[in-house]
């Protein structure tokens, strides 16, 4: 499966799970893709349904990608803009990042946003209480050479590409409003904030909310797929056995590459939850007696393997 990958940039997208996620929705049949966190539209845009409803909290994601689908923004309008505002960067050490931080906050021009997307630390998307954008610089004033600026505008193109192959609404809303509109027919892919780790989001999370989130879902009658964290070499997410106890999941280990240091990078178990069977699925049920025995958590396929001594989890009394 070729993957394609959007030009904003996050953590925690979800690029490297997309072909996973894909092979567990391809054989469903649906009228409506629905997602009320797009974040950076990975997911949708490969699986490239002929119709989907894509949400997010976030106005600057929306304003991007409603921007390009309305061809306000092209492949050559952004190379223009990168090369302008990259020699600028170049010939001030670095300095008008922070010129056009401020700029965009005042203004929220989608094509700065892009550019401090893919010159900020890191890659993080991060907002203060007022909305405004405070990611720092990454410390490259060099970054927008040729051949970077050669990968987005064909990033750029491709994704204008797939939105004009369909029939996509953006739409920058709640995600209790996108619940709302959830018909029968819809197949939803839902990847909240994860809850329980930390999280560089456009809104925080809360227990709260994901209660909210799966009644919400439930009463929709929808097909839904859930993208979450079973595990990390810490410990156990028990909020899927809480709240998601009568789901099916199926899981997948990955590799965050997020957060300064090494040692911050870790090995993560990631889970789909779904109120349908999916393939290699399990009950949440049955991956509780899994975690208390100590074996395999994965369930993709049968393994002899214990689970590594530094994964080895119990519940948090």
């Amino acid at each position: 499966m070729k993957i394609f990958v959007p030009p904003i940039k996050s953590q925690g997208i979800k690029t490297k799970l997309v072909e996973w996620i894909s092979s567990n929705v391809n054989e469903l049949d649906y009228d409506r893709w629905v997602e009320p966190f797009m974040g950076t539209g990975v997911v949708a845009f490969n699986i490239r349904p002929k119709k989907a409803l894509l949400c997010d909290s976030n106005p600057h994601i929306i304003n991007f990608y409603n921007a390009l689908k309305n061809k306000e923004i092209t492949s050559r309008i952004v190379k223009n803009h990168l090369i302008t505002e990259g020699e600028k960067l170049l010939q001030s050490e670095g300095a008008h990042y922070y010129e056009l931080r401020n700029r965009f906050n005042e203004e929220g021009n989608p094509l700065d946003f892009l550019f401090l997307s893919r010159s900020c630390f890191n890659g993080m998307m991060r907002f203060n209480k007022k909305g405004g954008f405070n990611v720092p610089f990454c410390k490259k004033p060099n970054r927008f050479a040729q051949a970077l600026m050669t990968k987005i505008t064909n990033q750029v193109e491709n994704i204008y590409q797939i939105i004009q192959s369909g029939d996509y609404e953006f739409k920058n809303q709640d995600f209790k409003q996108t619940l709302d509109e959830i018909t029968s027919t819809d197949l939803v892919y839902s990847d909240p904030p994860y809850i329980g780790r930390h999280v560089d989001y456009f809104d925080s999370w809360s227990e709260e909310e994901e209660i909210f989130l799966k009644n919400g879902l439930y009463n929709s009658e929808a097909k839904f797929l859930l993208s979450t964290w079973l595990s990390n070499k810490y410990r156990v997410n028990n909020y899927i056995f809480d709240v998601w106890g009568d789901c099916f999941l199926t899981t997948k280990e990955h590799f965050y590459h997020v957060g300064g240091k090494e040692t911050n990078r870790n090995a993560v178990y990631e889970a789909l939850l779904s109120n349908i069977e999916l393939p290699d699925s399990i009950s949440t049920g049955e991956m509780k007696s899994r975690i208390e025995a100590e074996v395999s958590l994965l369930t993709e396929a049968p393994t002899d393997n214990i689970i590594p001594k530094q994964l080895t989890l119990a519940f948090e009394e």
